[in-house]
């Protein structure tokens, strides 16, 4: 049973610790750096990692935040691991699996003075990943996945625009959460609800 759940543990445990963050957070967003308290609206989740917060004080949110990220992050990487068990074809088995694992290897340096550096990395390798199981969601029977991939890509291509081009700043804090959101809902999908037997038809196309 522990096994069989282990990752919906994981992310209910790491969705609980960063909820404990934003009510430890001092203060301070984007918006107004004297703001207090941690606002879902313009405060990004990186606010919470930092020693400290945006108003300069001292932040008792970040080992809880942390500690959030790490479940995150080993929830991922054994869902990657089990879904590119579920894949007939060993070469996009092995993609999946690799950049998966390694995009959440990568993932806690986002809270090191590396940020920027690791949010590209991280996310570019977590993209090729989501989009190999995109790819081959694509040729079986699993409709609503399709449709699920595809609007949650879109939202993590939407995130990546207004990050990289500072586009609509002001919103992406909002969109973060709804990005979450969509692959929170993507992944436990896939992995509970989804089987090796519906792709077992990718090794006859073969």
């Amino acid at each position: 049973m522990l096994k069989k759940y282990f990752i919906l543990i994981c992310v209910c445990c790491a969705l609980l610790l960063l909820f404990i963050a934003t009510r430890y957070y001092p203060g301070g967003s984007q918006e107004n750096s004297n703001s207090i308290g941690y606002d879902f609206s313009s405060n990004y989740f990186c606010n919470l990692f930092g020693e400290k917060a945006v108003n300069g004080a001292e932040n008792a949110s970040h080992y809880w935040a942390i500690a959030g990220m790490l479940f995150f992050c080993v929830g991922f990487a054994l869902f990657f691991y089990r879904f590119s068990k579920k894949i007939p074809l060993a070469k996009p088995s092995k993609i999946i699996r690799f950049t998966g694992i390694g995009a959440m290897c990568f993932t806690p340096l986002i809270a090191s003075p590396l940020h920027n550096q690791m949010v590209t990395l991280s996310g570019t390798l977590e993209l090729i990943s989501m989009f190999y199981i995109t790819a081959l969601v694509f040729k079986t029977n699993l409709h609503f996945f399709k449709v699920l991939s595809v609007v949650t890509l879109l939202v993590y291509y939407c995130c990546n625009s207004m990050y990289y081009f500072s586009f609509q700043l002001v919103y992406l804090p909002i969109m973060q959460k709804v990005l979450l959101g969509f692959v929170l809902i993507w992944m436990l999908g896939l992995e509970y609800f989804t089987s090796a037997a519906d792709f077992i038809q990718l090794k006859k196309e073969e």
